[in-house]
């Protein structure tokens, strides 16, 4: 939706898949018991400086960050060359649904807050 919200204004739309640039957890001194399933021998997790790398390239001249996990927006930020602003961030509360509590705050989240 929002894709097309910035396409329809006629901004051209240059992305990113999140796990362009993954870095085995294992390289990275993560344990197999803290892995996010650990029956998995092998994960691995996103690279936020080679995605703003990547970005860099086509010489981006504005990022609106839509669904990094929150903490990798900070070397992102670090890393890119263009001006940045968060439009939302995903974490494991909301099964990386970062919208969710938002579309449901009128419902199933206003009955978990009380």
């Amino acid at each position: 939706m929002f894709l097309s919200v910035l396409e329809n204004r006629g901004f051209e739309v240059v992305s990113v898949c999140c796990k362009c640039g993954m870095v085995a957890e294992g390289e990275l001194g993560i344990e197999q018991k803290e892995h996010i399933r650990p029956e998995n021998e092998f994960e691995t997790m996103c690279h936020p400086i080679a995605q703003a790398q990547i970005l860099d390239d086509p010489h981006t001249d504005f990022y609106v960050l839509l669904c990094l996990c929150v903490g990798h927006d900070s070397p992102f930020l670090r890393h890119s060359d263009a001006l940045c602003t968060v439009l939302a961030a995903k974490d494991r509360l909301l099964a990386h649904n970062p919208l969710a509590a938002h579309h449901l705050s009128k419902s199933y989240c206003r009955r978990v807050r009380m």
